[in-house]
């Protein structure tokens, strides 16, 4: 009896490290797609919101910007535009509509999809971290990331 004991506990303790190692596999597999999703999620909004006006190379040359009264602006200048400086919370601002003050043109619409979904940890840059749209963020830093020139220097 003593030694079925002491089988049935050795095999409990493989089965519970079996068991750590797969749920540790389970979880890098999943940590790994959500990290491959996030670096490719900005893209395709920006392909999904942007690319009609802006065109897929955001030049402001997409297939409606004939029919817009404003031509779309060239996305991948806006730092340039501002002396190098990425304003993120303004580019947040125009895409979500929030202050409509910043909205570059009538013609450019408010992104409400932007807002839907999960919400991520953001620091405002004043040392204030809020909750902030995930796809709102990742679009706004694909556009950070196709800066030509890149940033020099970055203000919230």
């Amino acid at each position: 009896m003593k030694r079925t004991c002491q089988i049935f506990s050795q095999m409990a303790d493989v089965l519970r490290l079996f068991g750590n190692a797969v749920v540790l596999y389970v979880c890098l597999i999943a940590s790994q797609s959500f990290a491959e999703t996030d670096s490719t999620q900005g893209k395709t909004l920006y392909i999904d919101f942007c690319a009609r006006c802006h065109g897929l190379d955001a030049g402001g040359n997409g297939p409606d910007a004939a029919d817009l009264e404003t031509q779309p602006l060239d996305l991948k200048k806006i730092a340039d535009r501002r002396n190098g400086v990425w304003p993120m919370l303004e580019v947040m601002s125009i895409l979500d509509g929030y202050l409509k003050s910043t909205n570059p043109r009538d013609d450019m619409p408010v992104i409400t999809e932007l807002n839907e979904g999960p919400t991520i940890e953001f620091d405002t840059g004043n040392g204030l971290v809020t909750s902030v749209p995930a796809k709102l963020v990742a679009l706004t830093e694909y556009l950070e990331a196709i800066q030509s020139p890149k940033p020099e220097s970055y203000v919230p």
